[in-house]
Parts: structure tokens; sequence; C-alpha cells
């Protein structure tokens, strides 16, 4: 039981076994597809025919969401490192064809176009393009090396990541316009002890963003699960719950009927630089000097707090968010950069040399 007729294994497709990583993790066709940008028959076909070039049932689908079968968890650790040796052979091809090109991914509510400028002035050798990604995508745009590296917030599992603190971004409390809190100039947790608050589908995201369990060790109310950003506003302007967000997100500014209020007494969230562990520069030309063995992995070093620095400048821009210092690199950091760039100006922001505004 659970033996589907297969065909030969030469017909075995990558974008199939991209399609059934995608939706192990998500435990839900439908939020896979909308990752995946096709629609929820068309994945639901897909999967199918991977079954049957597998020759077993993958995937067993109920009203409670999408489950692996025993072949299935069998399957995945093979698809996921199916996955990587080829995103691994298709970025070695790239990086021999063009090795000046570096991808910065981004997640929502996080402008990053003044450190793209910055890196495309100081190398005008390098492409510096950027993607747009989904939080349940960061990790897998990395090691699927569709990006070299992601401007993003915590909480997610950081192993195999290097990972810097840019900035702390306050949080708020998200609430409607018409709202018996609308109009107040600060918040507490103890202001919003009954309220509900949605539910996120990823288990850290959840117990950050709804602070859960609350201080005082009690459950923070539940509300209806929002699976996607549209339909968390869609809860909160209807007046069903509220929503503690990053105050970066803006949603009030572009939903006329929601309005944030400063919540105190909370930890601010992180956004961060996240980078593959070991990798250097993908921009920069490698050392070809036997004495300099870590040249591009200082260069990189380097680099990182020019584009750290660079997000510093929109990220206070509001006169709201902490002032980050600025301090000139120092003699042995600019020894590490060719004389071109180290004639310029450089400043790094490091978010442990934070300072109260």
């Amino acid at each position: 039981m659970g033996t589907i007729n297969a065909v030969p294994s030469a017909e075995f497709d990558l974008r199939l076994a991209r399609y059934f990583t995608v939706v192990a993790e998500q435990q839900h066709f439908g939020r896979a597809a909308e990752l995946l940008h096709i629609t929820q028959p068309s994945l639901s076909r897909q999967i199918r025919t991977l079954e049957q070039r597998v020759g077993a049932r993958l995937l067993d689908r109920d009203r409670q969401g999408t489950r692996l079968t025993p072949a299935g968890a069998a399957f995945l650790p093979h698809a996921r490192q199916l996955l990587a040796v080829a995103a691994t052979a298709a970025a070695d091809a790239r990086a021999a064809a063009l090795p000046s090109r570096v991808t910065v991914g981004y997640t929502r509510g996080l402008i990053i176009t003044p450190a793209v400028r910055h890196l495309r002035h100081h190398h005008p050798e390098a492409e510096v393009q950027t993607l747009h990604l989904e939080l349940p995508e960061v990790r897998t745009a990395l090691f699927g090396h569709r990006v070299d590296a992601v401007v993003t917030r915590l909480p997610f599992a950081t192993d195999g990541l290097c990972v810097t603190v840019l900035h702390r971004e306050p949080r708020v409390l998200l609430v409607a316009g018409d709202h018996r809190l609308t109009g107040r100039e600060s918040v507490t947790l103890d202001d919003i002890a009954t309220e509900p608050m949605p539910r996120l589908p990823d288990a850290e995201w959840d117990s950050f963003w709804r602070v859960d369990p609350r201080p005082d060790g009690t459950p923070a109310p539940d509300g209806p699960l929002a699976g996607h950003l549209e339909d968390l506003l869609e809860l909160i302007a209807s007046g069903q719950a509220v929503a503690i967000v990053p105050a970066g997100l803006r949603a009030d500014s572009t939903r006329p009927d929601l309005t944030t209020i400063p919540l105190h007494g909370v930890e601010p969230s992180q956004v961060v630089l996240a980078t593959r562990v070991g990798d250097t520069a993908p921009w920069w030309p490698r050392s070809t000097d036997p004495s300099k063995p870590n040249w591009s992995r200082r260069a990189t070093s380097v680099l990182s707090r020019r584009f750290v620095d660079s997000l510093s400048v929109w990220g206070m821009g509001d006169g709201r968010g902490p002032k980050l210092a600025s301090l000139e690199l120092t003699q042995a950091e600019r020894d590490t950069l060719p004389g071109r760039v180290r004639r310029g100006k450089t400043t790094q922001a490091l978010a442990t040399r934070a300072r109260p505004s």
C-alpha cells in the first residue's frame, strides 16, 4: 500500500523536487503554491507526477493540513541534497562566467536601496542585483544560492548562516482606526491583555510577535490564524484583533483604516544581514597573492560594514529609531582594500554601538 507505478527515473525533474520540499516545509498546499507562484491545482498535479516517478506516495492530505508519509520522510533529505547540489553547480558555473555578480535579498518593509546604490557606486565592476523574498524563503534562498545576502528580521533559524545585527527596530501595536486605544500616545502589554492577536503559522514568529507567553507567564489571547500579511491587516481593520508589528512595516501608511501606537515594555525586533557561513565576497576578485590567503575574506568583512552603514541611513531617516554610531574604519581595515576604495570615506555602523536617540 502507498506504492505508485513509477516511470523511468531518467525523467526525474528538479523542479518537482523543489515543489515537494516547499510543500513539506509549509505542510500546506495553499501556502506552498503562493510561495512557488503557481496555482494550487497545478501544484497538486506536479506532486502527483513526482509520486508516480518516485513510485510511492510522499504526502498525505486531510482537513488538518498536509503531512509526510514514511516514504516522503525518507525522500525529503535526498530531495534537499539534490537541490543543494544542483544549486551549487549552477552557482559555480555562474561564478565562473560572471565572477562579479552579487544578489541581495530583502523582506517586506525593509528598504535596501541606499545600500545597493552605495555598493554599485563603489564597485562599478560588480553587477549588484536585488530580489524580494517572503520570510519563509530566507534560508532556502540563501542555501539555494538565489541570493548572496539577505536583509531581514529575526527570528528565524540561523544555523549555517553568518548573521550581523544592523539595527534594532521598535515594535508597535497595529489597531483599527476606530479601536478603543486609537489616539493613545503609547500602550503596554497590560493594555492589550485581553485583546485577541492573530496566530502566525511559524512557531518562532508566533511566539515573538505575539509575545507569547507574556512576561507573567500567561498565554497571549488567541485570534484567527493569519497565513499572510494581507489576511492579518484585514483581521485588524475589521476589529477582530490587534497585532504587534515592526515599526518599519508602516502598514498604517498603506491602509488609512489602520493606525499604529508605540508599544512600551517589549524588546525591539532586530534587522539583520544574513549570509552563508564561509562565503567570501562573490563580487570581489580573489587574491592571487599566496602571502595573503585570507585577503578576500577580510575584504568581505569590511565591505559588509559598508553595506551596514548604508542601511543605517534609511533606518534612521524618520528620526524615531535608535541612532547608530558611525566610526571611521581603522587603518588595518583600510589596508585590506584596494587604493581606489581605500581613498573613499568609509564608515561602519554596528548595532552593538547603538545609543538611545
